[in-house]
């Protein structure tokens, strides 16, 4: 029981002895690249939480296509609507919230750097108003709201169609290739997917 405790993680979980040498040592190569609090996270919030969902019984191909379509999802082009958007896909669809909710929380940083390229696409696309880059152009805008209210639906529309068309592509490959590295998780992981499940 010592040696459990002793083992505990940030996490505020307890590490198996045998799991803690297996993940250590593949990981260490990347200590001087990535910085500790983001292994802690990703080790914290993404590594464990998809462990234990194995090992609770959902399919890697299942996980797959849930992670995929969180992570497609997380990217869009749209304001205050994520959450409740995977929610009701992976539900119509029956696929694990939990794991596509980790997809979409997983990339939020890539929501931000993606909104305006989004924009951008489909203001070039269907030839559209530019974005008001200037203060001058913003200041104008704020004088006509109606106006500004029909550009912005217009531009968030228009993203929201190039988005659309990339989310087909891209989440058929993003299952496959998520199948394929969940695969070789259960692999690097045997002992601890062979273990029994925290009880919680």
């Amino acid at each position: 029981m010592i040696r459990r405790d002793v083992g505990a993680s940030r996490c505020g979980r307890k590490k198996h002895p045998v799991a803690t040498t297996n993940r250590r040592c593949p990981a260490s190569h990347l200590t001087v690249f990535v910085p500790e609090f983001i292994r802690e996270f990703l080790r914290c919030r993404i590594l464990r939480p998809l462990l234990r969902l194995l090992r609770g019984g959902v399919t890697p191909r299942r996980l797959a296509w849930s992670l995929a379509l969180g992570i497609v999802i997380g990217i869009n082009p749209s304001v205050g609507l994520t959450t409740i958007i995977v929610v009701m896909l992976a539900w119509v669809l029956g696929l694990n919230q939990v794991a596509s909710q980790i997809g979409a929380h997983a990339v939020s940083p890539l929501h931000l750097l993606l909104f305006v390229p989004f924009i951008e696409l489909g203001v070039h696309l269907f030839h559209t108003r530019h974005l008001p880059l200037s203060r001058r152009q913003i200041e104008h805008l704020s004088h006509h709201p109606l106006r500004l209210f029909r550009d912005i639906w217009q531009w968030e529309w228009h993203a929201l169609i190039v988005w659309g068309v990339v989310a087909a592509v891209a989440m058929p490959l993003l299952a496959l290739y998520i199948r394929r590295a969940l695969v070789m998780l259960m692999r690097r992981h045997s002992t601890l997917m062979r273990s029994r499940p925290a009880v919680h």
